[in-house]
């Protein structure tokens, strides 16, 4: 006897709703040149920096917020830049293509 079975013995009058799944939102992401991902040191320590989105600054935040917790790393978002701790170029060119962006990589 499965779950479904021992819930219709114990609410025999209950229909179950049927859960409509709805499709995940797709943006669209339109750049008219590609975001820069580079590579530099600060104080001896490595830190990843994307800089050239054009869009707005709040989509800009939730894709830095994106970033870090998928990558599990701190970072931060300052002057049009997210700025990530270590090393992750390879990691975040993946995503972004993903995502849709044309993505340049500089430095090192």
């Amino acid at each position: 006897m499965d779950l479904q079975d021992q819930l219709k013995n114990l609410f025999p009058g209950h229909s179950p709703e049927k859960e409509e799944k709805s499709p995940e939102k797709s943006t669209i992401w339109l750049q008219d040149e590609p975001i820069i991902c580079k590579y530099e040191k600060r104080k001896g320590k490595p830190i990843t920096i994307l800089e050239g989105y054009n869009g707005a600054d709040s989509d800009f935040k939730k894709l830095a917020k994106e970033i870090k917790t998928k990558l599990s790393v701190g970072g931060s978002f300052k002057n049009g830049a997210i700025i990530i701790q270590g090393d992750y170029r390879d990691n975040i060119m993946e995503m972004l293509k993903a995502k849709g962006f044309n993505v340049k990589r500089v430095g090192g």
